[in-house]
């Protein structure tokens, strides 16, 4: 790509996400230069690559799928206009974001049989894939929360988690996760990077990005790490003590239908808590142990994909509530497409 195409470029990712910041993005421009990055992925052996392209393609329509579905039997059902299926409606969209960030770029390499991603690709993902990531956490958080008040305060659960309440927690979470991609975003911008160079994963992950600038990184890492721990200890705090006073609230339930019937309602919940942090928590543990593409690139599969594939299978097979608005969609959906059917055939 020749220099001044790299430069409009910058101007222009810079203008899409600060559209108010005309004088920066131009001096921006001038001072970045930019390059192309190459996506590592997985093998590259090409006898392998057809069943990468398909073993992917089938987690991603899977996820989208069961998440749709999910979105379209609690808007459908009357019954699941409750605070925890609007925070379960929030996650399955945030999800299927979360997915289509980084999944259809790789298949179209596969597809392709390119590893390149270009700079205001690579930075436009990265802005989506952190605002979804921390959108997943704080939703988790705010889903933690809701059943904390639904096992310890039952009488007063439809007062204290009011429509209102659901709707602001909702709106702090898109907006903080909003501005923080954004910051992130603002202060990689800032860096310059000389060659083309490789990113070990099969999407453009921020810490290995930074790590591959030319320039000073020494900002960056500091607001990265303040970042991890604020809005990703901070959540996982709130959820550990959430969980604490519903466990102890259990163990004061005198019957044992009693504690099986309060556990019930939060083990789909707690499941997908577990699963998203311990694969999240894996990936860096695995990255610091090991230097290789592959392994690093195994990891991320495992909270970028199968995390958000297992969702909706969780919330589905253990909740009955979300398995009886499933069946009531599909007898409608048949219903529907029965009379349809049917005046088609009818003579005018």
């Amino acid at each position: 790509i020749p220099i001044s195409d790299k430069t409009s470029h910058v101007i222009f990712v810079c203008f899409v996400l600060f559209p108010g910041s005309h004088s920066y993005c131009m001096q921006l421009g001038n001072d970045t230069e930019i390059s192309e990055f190459l996506l590592l992925g997985f093998s590259q052996e090409p006898e392998l690559q057809a069943l990468i392209f398909g073993l992917f393609l089938s987690m991603y329509l899977i996820t989208v799928f069961g998440n749709l579905l999910i979105i379209l039997a609690v808007s459908s059902d009357a019954h699941l206009h409750t605070p925890m299926y609007f925070f379960l409606t929030n996650l399955s969209f945030v999800d299927i974001c979360f997915t289509s960030t980084t999944i259809p770029k790789m298949l179209w390499n596969i597809q392709t049989q390119s590893k390149v991603i270009t700079y205001e690709g690579c930075i436009t993902q990265m802005y989506f894939f952190l605002l979804s990531a921390l959108l997943d956490i704080f939703l988790l958080t705010v889903m933690a929360y809701d059943r904390f008040v639904a096992i310890c305060h039952p009488l007063h659960y439809m007062v204290i988690m009011n429509p209102r309440l659901c709707f602001l927690l909702v709106l702090v979470s898109w907006t903080v996760s909003v501005l923080n991609s954004l910051l992130q975003i603002l202060i990689l911008l800032q860096l310059s990077f000389c060659t083309i160079l490789e990113v070990h994963d099969f999407f453009c992950d921020l810490s290995q990005i930074t790590q591959l600038a030319c320039s000073d990184t020494f900002l960056n890492n500091m607001v990265i790490y303040l970042t991890v721990v604020l809005l990703g200890g901070g959540p996982l705090a709130g959820i550990l003590y959430s969980y604490s006073k519903i466990v102890s609230c259990i163990c004061r339930i005198s019957t044992v239908q009693g504690k099986y019937k309060a556990f019930s309602t939060c083990a789909s919940h707690l499941s997908v808590v577990s699963l998203f942090f311990c694969t999240s928590l894996g990936v860096y543990l695995s990255s610091a142990v090991t230097h290789s593409s592959h392994s690093r690139a195994t990891a991320s599969v495992m909270y970028t994909v199968v995390t958000p594939m297992l969702n909706p299978f969780i919330y589905s097979l253990r909740n009955k509530d979300i398995k009886g608005a499933l069946k009531r969609f599909s007898v409608m959906a048949s219903l529907k497409r029965s009379i349809i059917l049917g005046l088609e055939k009818c003579p005018r």
